[in-house]
């Protein structure tokens, strides 16, 4: 049976696991690596024909790096507040998650649920990190396979819909590799604070 966060101990007991696992120096460099990487790619994939362009050498290095700036959330007008910042929390948890899994895998061996729900979280981001033209569209190719195509069209903001529902999926995931830690040891200190 899948358990779900429901008190404050559970979070409690996430936050602990990411301080602990991300307090080792490699660890943290690697869910910042991983976190940009993942921001670039939900950013940039948004904008591939851009991207194309300033890879094609029409612009100078200065100039093109700063037209890829203006991708990135906060930094250009691509994105609207709440869009943007929604895919900076989506990218840092995605980096937080994958540093999880990345010291699961070496200190304890993985579950399948932990990897699993990571796996949908980035592809939600993905979804989440484009407006609802984008967004819409990418789910409409989905649903149209169950014969639900029009679903997408009842979205009643602009795709930041499946930016919500990653964040949620990332912290269950990030929730289920902290629970499948518990009673481990990280840097010598044991998880378990029930």
């Amino acid at each position: 049976m899948v358990r779900l966060p429901t008190a404050t101990r559970d979070w409690r007991l996430v936050g602990r696991t990411v301080r602990l696992v991300l307090g080792i120096p490699s660890y943290a460099a690697w869910a910042l690596l991983l976190s940009i990487l993942a921001l670039t790619v939900f950013s940039l994939s948004q904008s591939l024909s851009v991207l194309a362009f300033v890879l094609s050498g029409a612009v100078p290095a200065g100039a093109g790096l700063r037209i890829l700036l203006d991708q990135y959330p906060v930094l250009g007008p691509r994105y609207d507040l709440v869009t943007g910042f929604a895919l900076l929390a989506i990218a840092a948890l995605v980096g937080v998650n994958l540093a999880l899994v990345t010291y699961h895998v070496r200190e304890h061996g993985l579950s399948a649920e932990g990897g699993g729900g990571s796996a949908v979280g980035v592809l939600l981001g993905l979804l989440g990190a484009g407006c609802a033209a984008c967004g819409s569209a990418i789910l409409a190719g989905l649903l149209s396979l169950f014969g639900v195509a029009g679903l997408g069209t009842l979205l009643p903001f602009e795709g930041l819909e499946f930016s919500a529902v990653a964040l949620v999926v990332l912290l269950l995931s990030t929730y289920w590799l902290a629970e499948g830690m518990r009673g481990g040891e990280i840097r010598g200190c044991p998880v378990d604070i029930d």
